[in-house]
C-alpha cells in the first residue's frame, strides 16, 4: 500500500521522522496530551525510542501502533501530523 511506512526515526522525545513506501516523508509530533491511557508510557523517552516499523505499521512493544493511512495523509498534506488529546 502506498501508506505503509518502510522508515521511522526517533527525531525527539516527542518527535518521530516518517518515510512511505510512496516517497512521502514527514514528521510525526506528539503533544504532550496525547500520551495519556495505553500511550501513557511514551512519555518515557526509552519507551518512545522503542518504535519500529512492523508490516508497514508504526509500532512500539506491548502492540500499540499509529494508523499509517491516517498518518500518510496528513503528512502529504501538511509534512506533519501532530497528535494531541
Amino acid at each position: 500500500m502506498e501508506w505503509d511506512v518502510i522508515e521511522v526515526r526517533v527525531k525527539a522525545d516527542n518527535a518521530l521522522h516518517v518515510h512511505f513506501t510512496d516517497g512521502v516523508q514527514g514528521t510525526v509530533e506528539f503533544d504532550n496530551s496525547f500520551f495519556y491511557g495505553v500511550f501513557e508510557r511514551l512519555k518515557n523517552p526509552k519507551e518512545f525510542r522503542q518504535v519500529s516499523v512492523v508490516d508497514g505499521v508504526v509500532t512500539w512493544p506491548g502492540e500499540l501502533d499509529l494508523a499509517p493511512d491516517a498518518m500518510h495523509d496528513e503528512i502529504q498534506k501538511n509534512g506533519t501530523w501532530v497528535l494531541s488529546r
